[in-house]
């Protein structure tokens, strides 16, 4: 990587890590980030194919309660970045997410540490909030997001400190039972996050669009362009009948939810 390059990998690496806290633009979602990677370092297909994979695995990842998720931000920047300094392009995709999972780990112990010390510094901004200085909490406010972005820049400019060669190395030093094994394990994860989501979204109005999208899936003729188009208008007509259902007299067989309101009606 040139000097330039290697800036804006870790520019993007501490927007990443900002936006694991913020959650605004996304740019932490490995499609966002491996793409953006990709884009600066010219190796835009084999990143983009690496994030759109990485994404289904992180699909299921959600903080609930107390439970802190895996690092996606981690994730996706480091993966990315052994990915570019491999330099074995698609075929390097398969090793670079059996090593995502475990980083997504590390950054969920990164992620706990970077937050026991911003609790340091909600006492700082208590203590200017009795002073009335809105300067000084807007300023420790900014120290503790900018924590969050040096949680995934630093671990990536150390990774590309590491250099292209020893990142090679060690990839070609795993043995094909053990990178073969955990190809296997990241596909298993990949549909667990996928079925995740199913079943937060699954009723049982919702199935008929389900069934329809994998039958379209299976026509080769249909581009993914077409599919989305297809997505777009199934998701339209869904929002039309619930608008009818809404608006109309259910009376008192009224069931909740106006897509069955009007099924029933039939």
């Amino acid at each position: 990587m040139t000097m330039i390059q290697i800036i804006l990998v870790v520019i993007v690496a501490f927007v990443a890590g900002i936006e694991g806290i913020l959650d605004e633009f996304h740019f932490h979602q490995p499609i966002i980030a491996c793409t953006l990677i990709g884009l600066v370092t010219g190796t835009l297909v084999p990143c983009l194919i690496l994030g759109g994979t990485l994404q289904l695995i992180a699909l299921g990842w959600a903080n609930i309660g107390a439970a802190v998720a895996p690092d996606a931000a981690l994730a996706s920047v480091a993966s990315a970045i052994i990915l570019v300094l491999s330099g074995r392009g698609e075929a390097g995709v398969d090793s670079a997410i059996a090593i995502a999972i475990p980083l997504a780990v590390a950054g969920l112990l990164l992620t706990i540490f970077v937050r026991t010390i911003a609790t340091a510094l909600v006492h700082f901004m208590d203590a200017a909030a009795k002073e009335g200085d809105f300067r000084k909490i807007e300023f420790w406010h900014m120290v503790a997001i900018c924590l969050q972005g040096l949680r995934i820049a630093i671990p990536a400019a150390l990774i590309i400190a590491i250099g292209a060669e020893p990142v090679r190395n060690l990839l070609e030093a795993m043995p094909d039972w053990l990178t073969g094994g955990m190809a296997v394990g990241g596909g298993m994860v990949v549909a667990v996050g996928f079925a995740m989501v199913i079943n937060m979204m699954a009723t049982k109005e919702v199935w008929p669009f389900f069934a329809i999208g994998f039958v379209l899936a299976t026509v080769s003729s249909i581009t993914l362009v077409g599919l989305g188009g297809i997505g777009v208008a199934l998701a339209l007509i869904y929002i039309t009948l619930t608008k009818q259902g809404g608006s109309g007299n259910g009376g008192n067989g009224n069931t909740g939810d106006p897509l069955g309101n009007i099924i029933e009606d039939y």
